[in-house]
């Protein structure tokens, strides 16, 4: 049974992970997300990940590097297969900083930056995104240009999107025990009463 991390509050140990549950609910959510956004190809999509609140415990207590690998490779082929550029999140510890490919650092003209995560800093979903990656690179900020995200066990990567941020709501609300947040974004509405908009662009 899938239950929220809070259940703890009872004093109960979180139950074991199911490695194949979280690989596949990540694959759906990013899936649905995809269909959901109407992204195109060469969109950035940044993902926030807390392996600790899939596993059932509080965020930053617990950093699992097996349950990052699964959720990541979930994801991962699915961005890849449409076309579109992952930015994983850090922890605060290196003040949310993403990890991105090369080509999407090149084409977003994000500056790299120093620093190789670790599963307690800068979190196992960042550390398990480094380590696939094919040139991967560190950067400080996208520069609100994510088209879309996931959020999942509230590690806040609203910094990381574009304005303006529409609520995604997914029929799957949790990877394992960690609540999952879905968001699109679309363009800004501007002018006045005599304004025309394209409905088409969200």
């Amino acid at each position: 049974m899938i239950v929220n991390s809070h259940y703890q509050q009872a004093n109960l140990p979180p139950e074991p992970v199911d490695f194949d549950t979280i690989h596949s609910q990540a694959e759906s959510a990013m899936q649905m997300l995809i269909e959901t956004a109407a992204l195109q190809p060469g969109d950035l999509v940044v993902v926030g990940c807390s392996s600790s609140e899939v596993g059932g415990h509080k965020i930053g207590t617990d950093s699992s590097p097996e349950i990052a690998r699964q959720i990541l490779t979930g994801l991962l082929p699915v961005l890849q297969r449409n076309g579109l550029y992952l930015a994983a999140q850090c922890c605060e510890h290196l003040g949310r900083a993403l990890i991105v490919e090369y080509d999407a650092a090149a084409r977003y003209g994000l500056c790299p930056v120093n620093v190789i995560p670790q599963p307690k800093a800068g979190g196992s979903f960042g550390t398990a995104a480094y380590a696939a990656f094919h040139h991967p690179v560190a950067v400080e900020s996208l520069h609100a240009q994510a088209a879309a995200g996931l959020d999942i066990g509230g590690t806040l990567i609203g910094m990381h999107l574009r304005p303006v941020v529409v609520p995604v709501r997914l029929p799957l609300r949790q990877i394992g025990c960690a609540p999952l947040t879905a968001a699109r974004t679309r363009p800004k509405f501007v002018g006045g009463v005599r304004a025309v908009y394209d409905n088409a662009l969200g």
